[in-house]
């Protein structure tokens, strides 16, 4: 299979693992959306956010540059958008492409005063971003609006071990110590991203994953319309596994642990394909019993990068989402 043609495929989640994933599928598909978490309240991302009420534009950027394509022209413009400046000053950590993506929409959406593009601006500005990228797919926002990530904490307090409390805010989120139970959304019934749930519904494939279990992949099923679009998509669902526990939110996880996570935030959710690395499953039989409590099958394959970092290889992982795809 190749680019050209090849299956519709939607990839959910945001940071590094959703650059890691369509980095692969735009080799394998050209028809690939992105549907990306937008509750980062960090960097220049939450500075953005808190000062023109506009959603945190890193994450979208970030996708937007995993898009683009090998030639000069697409890997010119990838380092371009996801420059940032070094300085004393106000512009200090700004990232070039979070700055282009809000420029956009102030000027598709006219000025609104700090309450954040108009209805329509914000998907327009994100295309005529991976117009100017030649970017090799879509990408959209989960929600409309910005959002809290609210997780509940047992330990926070090292004092208080067995005590749980809740955390606001993304980063909070993954800074704070102590073992990350679950998480929900502030808005609670926040309105999602028609587009985004229009490509779920027309897709042939839904990607999970990989990347940050409880802060970039679960957020989507605390968007009820979207959750209820991803149960309901006639679209095969993969999950991609992580390579190694997310410090701070699932430290000590095993992979079929980030599997009864999902299950438990999303009971109605089944799964057709597990996809993990082969080298990082210490127990298959446990692995397997919890991919089949979620009704799918699960894939091992060798998807890590070879410096040993905790990181998937494109190429290889690319290869794994074309045997899934065919068989």
């Amino acid at each position: 299979m190749s680019a050209s043609g090849g299956p519709a495929v939607v990839a959910l989640g945001g940071g590094h693992g959703l650059y890691a994933s369509l980095s692969a599928l735009r080799g394998v598909t050209d028809r690939l959306a992105a549907v990306v978490t937008v509750a980062d309240d960090g960097g220049s991302s939450g500075r953005l956010r808190r000062e023109l009420g506009v959603l945190p534009p890193g994450d979208l950027r970030m996708a937007l540059a995993a898009l683009c394509g090998d030639d000069e022209w697409g890997q010119t413009w990838r380092d371009v958008v996801q420059h940032r400046f070094r300085s004393q000053g106000e512009l200090h950590d700004h990232a070039v492409g979070n700055l282009l993506i809000v420029a956009l929409w102030e000027l598709l959406g006219g000025d609104s005063g700090g309450s954040g593009p108009a209805p329509g601006a914000t998907v327009a500005g994100l295309d005529w971003v991976g117009r100017l990228l030649g970017a090799q797919g879509r990408v959209l926002p989960m929600a409309s609006v910005p959002l809290d990530i609210v997780a509940e904490v047992r330990g926070a307090d090292p004092s208080r071990p067995h005590e749980v409390t809740r955390v606001k805010g993304q980063v909070a989120c993954a800074k704070t110590p102590g073992t990350v139970l679950s998480v929900s959304l502030v808005p609670g019934d926040p309105p999602a991203c028609p587009e985004a749930l229009a490509a779920v519904e027309d897709a042939d494939w839904v990607v999970f994953g990989p990347g940050s279990w409880f802060t970039s992949v679960l957020p989507h099923l605390q968007v009820p319309e979207l959750a209820r679009a991803l149960v309901a998509t006639r679209a095969r669902r993969i999950v991609a596994l992580n390579l190694a526990p997310q410090p701070g939110e699932t430290d000590d996880f095993s992979p079929q642990t980030h599997l009864e996570v999902l299950q438990a935030h999303a009971p109605d959710l089944r799964v057709d394909v597990v996809l993990a690395d082969r080298g990082v499953v210490d127990d298959p039989v446990a692995l397997e019993k919890a991919v089949g409590d979620l009704g799918g099958r699960l894939v091992l394959a060798d998807v890590a990068a070879d410096d040993g970092s905790p990181r998937h290889d494109p190429a290889r992982l690319a290869q794994a989402f074309v045997k899934i795809f065919r068989d």
